[in-house]
């Protein structure tokens, strides 16, 4: 596995109504890392990480994720490579049980019934919810139910987990759990986030976005110390 696991070329999105979300952006990440992307609202992150498993097609230039062209004809492959966690955990979370939402991708991918039973309660395991296995996830704290999405994800055995803005409305115990959760997880991570003390404590690298652009790209030191820079793209 040397390849990198995000390879994105000249990516332009445009919306229907004309608004250019991208701007012919280019991003790669190597297996492994963990990448923070920040910016304020509306310079295109969550754009950009919907294009990851091809939620969004890319209108040109092109997206290549864990070796796989992000095009129709992978996508059942990409979404297993792809674990997406989106910022909202509801709109992951819709089955009775906890079980049944992380069971719900190695079931759709065919697996045994025996591998099923032992990828829920890893992934459940390595999210401290193995507790919760049976509950409705309806009645968890917000803190919980992220961490069963980062699970339901963790199930499918990704090689990257991609996460929009994943401490957002936690309480402070949560997202210091979050942290952790996230520093012990081996796959390579790309990270929405506006919260740049997760940033600090999480993301070797950090690219800054702005307006459809990548405008910064480097160690997280330098950029969360270049106040400037911070400043200019709202993020200080």
């Amino acid at each position: 596995m040397h390849h990198n696991t995000v390879d994105i070329q000249n990516l332009v999105y445009t919306y229907p109504d004309g608004r250019e979300a991208l701007h012919s952006v280019s991003l790669s990440v190597e297996a492994g890392e963990k990448v923070a992307l920040v910016g304020a609202n509306g310079a295109g992150k969550s754009t950009l990480l919907l294009h990851l498993n091809g939620l969004l097609p890319a209108q040109s230039g092109y997206v290549r994720a864990c070796g796989l062209d992000v095009v129709k004809e992978n996508l059942g492959r990409v979404r297993a490579a792809v674990g997406v966690v989106f910022q909202d955990p509801n709109d992951q979370l819709f089955s009775p049980t906890v079980f049944d939402d992380v069971a719900y991708g190695p079931l759709y991918q065919g697996l045994p019934e025996g591998e099923i039973r032992q990828r829920v309660a890893a992934a459940l395991t390595a999210v401290g919810m193995i507790a919760v296995t049976d509950r409705a996830s309806y009645h968890l704290s917000l803190g919980e139910k992220k961490r069963v999405a980062i699970a339901t994800v963790l199930a499918m055995d990704p090689e990257i987990l991609v996460l929009d803005e994943p401490s957002a409305g936690l309480d402070p115990r949560a997202r210091r759990q979050l942290i952790e959760l996230l520093q012990s997880l081996q796959p390579t991570q790309l990270i929405a986030t506006h919260d740049l003390a997760l940033v600090r404590s999480l993301c070797p690298r950090t690219v800054v976005m702005n307006a459809g652009h990548i405008v910064a790209d480097g160690e997280t030191t330098a950029i969360l110390g270049d106040y400037a820079l911070l400043e200019r793209h709202g993020l200080a």
